[in-house]
């Protein structure tokens, strides 16, 4: 009697052998369940719509399938995101898997040399990881030719089209084949999703790994009520009880400048990433925070999709986000890779809607915490008062050693 034969890790998927020692060797033993369900159906070269919360392993649910039909037919992939610093990551993370296999990609995002991108594009890549607003000046400039473009990846697409990157979007898929696959990844469904799956998706397969704006299970959800001038007190407090990396999201680039500047006042080590950096101070922002060079991030909703950093053991949102969205999208950089994290949110009173708004989206409550014992507020020095004195003589004030020069009483004459 012969038995089903039963398959543990990756080895069940349908993924090539060169493939399956590469993601051994970097020590990934078991898919995801955004990675178990969408593997087999790109493998198939089936359209998707793939709905899981951030930090589940998306990249590699689209990378393999990419990767290994690549190596089966002619043409390119393509894959856009909203920001640099995830293009980046998800370059670093297809590289990983594919260097063994000869892989050449070419990064396409803003903030960096153009000259350094249009070498790469010269030396045919077999994937394009690419922001949309630099990918439509080079299609407009005629820098590059998507037209052999089999496999499209839209990744974090809600977030794109928060970004208001819909006609950049259609422009490109424009440009790519008709006979491509496509696939899409989002942590949420909003409507503009479902628009732009009908346009150019063909019968797409559905997959949900939680309920859209679900935040992940293990992470510990609390918020502050408190006066907004006492929040860089409790902010400190906070960063007193938790010891491991912190990532503090600011509502403005205004905001992250104070707050870290505030923090590096404090004897903390603290950097910020928001859109008045350069690509190199983003990078030296981040890398430091993975390397631990910097404790505390505080950053712009920028970087809620584009920071991928296992260990994150606190998420603190300084400010509310103004999109209640992207609050999921925030409080994901923690608890990844099936890790446990927490949340932390400050509100002011006037803010309550907006907690319940946070906490319909999520379908569960968020814990009310009391507000501990603050250290005392900082403030900038004023200049220090000096003791009265006692008026002096005319005798005291005059300069020792120098006789007392009286002014002349008579009129100076005309010559």
């Amino acid at each position: 009697m012969s038995r089903k034969p039963h398959h543990t890790g990756f080895s069940g998927l349908g993924i090539a052998p060169g493939l399956l020692a590469a993601i051994a060797r970097l020590k990934f033993t078991e898919p995801t369940p955004i990675q178990r369900r969408s593997i087999p159906v790109g493998l198939q070269a089936k359209d998707m719509i793939a709905i899981a919360q951030t930090g589940t392993g998306k990249t590699l649910a689209f990378g393999i399938p990419m990767l290994q039909r690549l190596a089966r037919i002619k043409g390119r992939g393509l894959v856009l995101l909203p920001t640099r610093e995830l293009a980046i990551q998800v370059n670093d993370s297809l590289q990983s898997v594919g260097r063994s296999q000869g892989l050449r990609t070419s990064v396409v995002i803003g903030g960096t040399p153009e000259s350094t991108q249009k070498r790469s594009l010269k030396k045919n890549p077999r994937i394009i990881i690419a922001t949309p607003g630099r990918l439509v000046d080079f299609i407009d400039r005629k820098i590059v030719n998507l037209s052999d473009v089999q496999i499209l990846v839209l990744d974090e697409a809600d977030r794109m089209l928060d970004m208001g990157f819909a006609p950049q979007i259609n422009k490109i898929i424009a440009k790519v084949s008709d006979e491509r696959q496509t696939m899409l990844f989002s942590a949420t469904m909003p409507s503009e999703i479902l628009s732009l799956a009908r346009q150019h998706m063909k019968l797409p397969i559905n997959i949900e790994i939680a309920p859209s704006g679900t935040a992940a299970e293990n992470i510990v959800q609390e918020v502050f009520f408190i006066e907004k001038q006492a929040k860089s007190q409790l902010l400190l407090a906070v960063l007193k009880q938790y010891h491991g990396p912190v990532l503090v999201f600011s509502r403005t680039k205004y905001g992250a400048r104070k707050i870290a500047r505030n923090l590096r006042r404090e004897g903390k080590s603290a950097a910020e990433i928001h859109s008045d950096r350069t690509q190199n101070q983003r990078r030296d922002a981040l890398e430091g925070f993975k390397s631990g060079k910097y404790r505390v991030l505080v950053a712009t909703d920028i970087a809620a999709r584009g920071i991928d950093v296992i260990g994150i053991e606190l998420v603190v949102n300084y400010d509310l986000p103004t999109n209640t969205q992207d609050y999921v999208h925030r409080i994901g950089r923690t608890a990844r890779a099936g890790m446990a994290g927490r949340a932390i949110s400050f509100a002011t009173l006037d803010q309550r809607k907006d907690v319940k708004d946070i906490e319909r989206l999520i379908k569960t409550g968020l814990s009310i915490q009391p507000i501990p014992s603050l250290p005392p507020r900082r403030t900038s020095s004023p200049p220090k008062e000096r003791p009265p004195q006692k008026p002096q003589s005319s005798k005291a004030r005059r300069r020792p050693g120098r006789p007392r020069k009286r002014k002349s009483t008579t009129p100076k004459r005309r010559k």
